[in-house]
């Protein structure tokens, strides 16, 4: 990738707009072969990750890919996106975020309609220093009805 591409700087960006603002970081990820998720919550060659401090372990936003540590039905997995692969960024409680189009580097407008959240439930490996409160204990929820409020649109950002 080259390292005049906008879009990790832009992931980055709405990511700390959402922690700062109390929002839930939410991505849509267009799963592909170099794509690492839980693929039974891979919809139509798509899934959405709750990216949250609390959900997630060892997040990295970097310019080749999103990688972190989430629990999926008990289990710990190590998820890996390519950055090409990001559809979209957004904030689960009011869907206000950014969209981009498949495989591209730049962002552009897009509907969210038809997506399928697996929402990760919080990692306890969690290092001392990074520790987050414990989340209550539960089953795994599984796929949640996709999020976007407000018409499902996102608002593009420029």
């Amino acid at each position: 990738m080259s390292t005049s591409s906008t879009k990790p700087y832009l992931l980055r960006a709405i990511f700390d707009w959402c922690v700062d603002g109390g929002f839930t970081p939410y991505v849509a990820v267009q799963v592909d072969a170099r794509t690492r998720v839980p693929v039974q919550h891979v919809r139509d060659g798509q899934i959405v990750l709750n990216i949250a401090p609390y959900a997630t372990n060892q997040l990295l936003i970097d310019d080749e890919a999103l990688s972190c540590q989430a629990r999926f039905s008990g289990k710990v997995e190590s998820l890996y996106v390519p950055i090409t692969q990001v559809l979209a960024i957004y904030a689960r409680e009011n869907g206000q975020g950014m969209a981009f189009q498949p495989g591209m580097l730049a962002g552009s407008a897009m509907e969210l309609g038809g997506l399928v959240e697996a929402e990760a439930a919080p990692v306890d490996a969690v290092p001392e220093e990074s520790a987050q409160p414990d989340e209550p204990e539960g089953d795994d929820p599984g796929p949640a009805s996709p999020a976007p409020a407000r018409g499902g649109h996102l608002r593009r950002i420029k």
